[in-house]
């Protein structure tokens, strides 16, 4: 006889590790903080949690770290995160573990105290030092008996001078700067733009001077490189007009990314094959200039593909920053950067003379650089406010979400409580019917999707007629709107079910 059908358990697990490979960054991160904190552990380990995750996926994830009853250890960049939830830094320098206590304002106080406690305790010992080698060299005096103790001291304060661990020199960024654009950069008047008849940017308009320097704020799928794309004219808008000004020299951060050479070093990418380059006007060898992005000359000679996540985006930044522009356009430019070079990223970019536009969901990095916001709001709606991100937060006003966690909790808890209040001891006899059936009706439903995916993937399919291809990636569509309802009534029948 045929093997017995696996239980729907199962088979909805099965179901959720065939979509794995075709979820984002951010959703690939997600299903793994989901699956961390369901086990409810003593101990949770984090590292980079917030990579790639959108502003309400954070305050989310906060909120849940925060009145998590176990003990946290987590390694993050995100220094908003950082001083809403440690309690205790443990710091490595120089090769040296140091626990701070209290939180991250408290951290950098005393931090910036011990530096300074540290640097006076230095000069003491140098002072010192040079008195003693002073000393010796007077010759005779020094090699008497009753002197000898005096040279083995002098022997071992030099023994601990050299071995006095140095602390890494800070990034040294550098932004090329073109010539002053015209005093107008952009006009954007009543644009709207929409994906198959969903509107994603409706009647927006801006005026963007030289000079200006915007953050766009927003959850992920609400539209934000959709906005930037029209802003550089990379999209056409639906209906509106878009204007630019004159002698734009644009530096756009996220095209860099794709060209990337990640079989070539990281030399050879920044420097385009070059040995040296142009910097106000002055040559500079390549590896000299990386020395400034912390790449040692054998790390500047190292394929980019063995890199980490923030190596790449340094290296992007070098890059991108060779090219004079007096409109940078930065989308995420602080995934994987250490505190450090944030840092030294965040002076520059403020020193910085051009107009800047940035996309981040870092809440301290948008506070740090721009002085206004285009906000992402609720009900479609696109805003212009004052100040950073702090500030637009004063106004109480709600981001747009297209996927919120918190929306996914509420509509949960409003379905326990309908089923508490059904006061039922068992699922009907249709509910019941319903959930036998729609395993069967699932697996059909996923044969029929890998069938159609298997025909669109064909070279040959585009060279159809259009109808015929429109047909089938409509049908396509349908398919898979039918099985995510499908898997959803699933879900919740097993839930009713599993209460029961």
């Amino acid at each position: 006889p045929p093997p017995p059908p696996p239980p729907p358990r199962l088979l909805r697990r099965q179901r959720q590790m065939c979509i794995r490979d075709r979820l984002s960054g951010g959703w690939r991160r997600r299903v793994a903080l989901a699956k961390a904190l369901v086990q409810k552990p003593d101990l949770l380990l984090l590292d980079e949690p917030t990579n790639h995750l959108d502003i309400a996926t954070i305050k989310w994830l906060e909120d849940h770290i925060y009145s998590h009853r176990g003990a946290v250890l987590f390694i993050t960049h995100d220094r908003a995160f950082l001083q809403r939830l440690a309690t205790r830094i443990v710091e490595i320098d120089r090769g040296k573990l140091t626990s701070w206590p209290g939180n991250y304002a408290n951290f950098l106080r005393r931090k910036e105290k011990s530096l300074e406690d540290e640097a006076v305790a230095d000069a003491r010992f140098d002072k010192k030092l040079e008195q003693e080698e002073e000393w010796i060299r007077q010759g005779i005096k020094a090699r008497r008996t009753r002197n000898e103790g005096r040279v083995r001291a002098l022997k071992k304060m030099r023994e601990e001078r050299e071995s006095r661990a140095t602390r890494e020199n800070k990034a040294r960024i550098h932004i090329e700067e073109a010539d002053q654009s015209g005093r107008k950069v952009i006009r954007a008047r009543n644009v709207s733009y929409a994906y198959d008849d969903d509107p994603v940017i409706r009647n927006f308009s801006i005026k963007i001077m030289r000079g200006d320097r915007i953050g766009l704020i927003g959850n992920n799928g609400v539209g934000k490189t959709t906005l930037l794309r029209l802003l550089l004219g990379e999209l056409e808008p639906q209906t509106g007009t878009i204007k630019h000004g004159t002698g734009l020299e644009v530096g756009y951060f996220d095209q860099l990314r794709q060209s990337l050479d990640l079989e070539k070093s990281v030399a050879y990418n920044v420097g385009e094959g070059r040995t040296y380059i142009k910097l106000h006007g002055k040559d500079r060898h390549i590896v000299g200039y990386l020395r400034g992005f912390l790449f040692s000359p054998k790390r500047a000679m190292t394929p980019v593909k063995s890199l980490s996540g923030g190596e790449r985006n340094r290296v992007i930044l070098a890059k991108l920053f060779t090219r004079a522009a007096n409109l940078l356009i930065l989308d995420e430019p602080t995934n994987d950067l250490d505190i450090e070079t944030l840092e030294v990223l965040e002076q520059r970019l403020c020193d910085y003379t051009g107009t800047l536009i940035v996309v981040s969901h870092d809440r301290e990095f948008l506070d740090n650089v721009i002085t206004s916001t285009i906000v992402f709001e609720e009900d479609g709606v696109i805003q212009e406010y004052v100040g950073g991100y702090s500030d637009w937060l004063r106004h109480n006003h709600k981001l747009a979400e297209t996927d919120s966690p918190y929306e996914a909790e509420r509509k949960k808890n409003e379905a326990a409580v309908r089923r508490r209040n059904k006061n039922k001891n068992k699922l009907s006899y249709k509910d019941q019917r319903e959930l036998d059936q729609l395993p069967s009706d699932i697996e059909t439903l996923e044969a029929a999707l890998a069938a159609l995916q298997a025909e669109v993937s064909d070279p040959e399919f585009y060279s159809r007629e259009s109808e015929a291809i429109a047909r089938t990636l409509q049908q396509l569509k349908d398919n898979e709107s039918l099985l995510d309802q499908r898997m959803e009534r699933w879900s919740e029948l097993e839930t009713m079910r599993d209460a029961l």
